[in-house]
């Protein structure tokens, strides 16, 4: 994984904090990683993701992690 530590440590206590608050029901159209951005998308400001993640990261890399924190990955 390329993300430091450091930020995926603080995106997973961020994710971890809101993840009871996503509604997402498998017999539904949504997938796996819609549910995993979504969920970024509430714990996290966008200008903090620009800021820290994207200089380095691109949305393959943060979708891995995304994977490893949720435990979400398609089928």
């Amino acid at each position: 994984m390329k993300m430091t530590r450091e930020h995926y440590e603080f995106l997973k206590e961020a994710i971890k904090k809101n993840e009871s608050k996503v509604i997402f029901r498998f017999d539904c159209t949504l997938s796996d990683m819609r549910y995993r951005w979504d969920l970024l998308h509430i714990s996290v400001p966008s200008k903090w993701i620009c800021d820290n993640l994207y200089p380095y990261l691109n949305d393959d890399h943060i979708d891995t992690a995304l994977k490893s924190i949720t435990g979400r990955k398609e089928k």
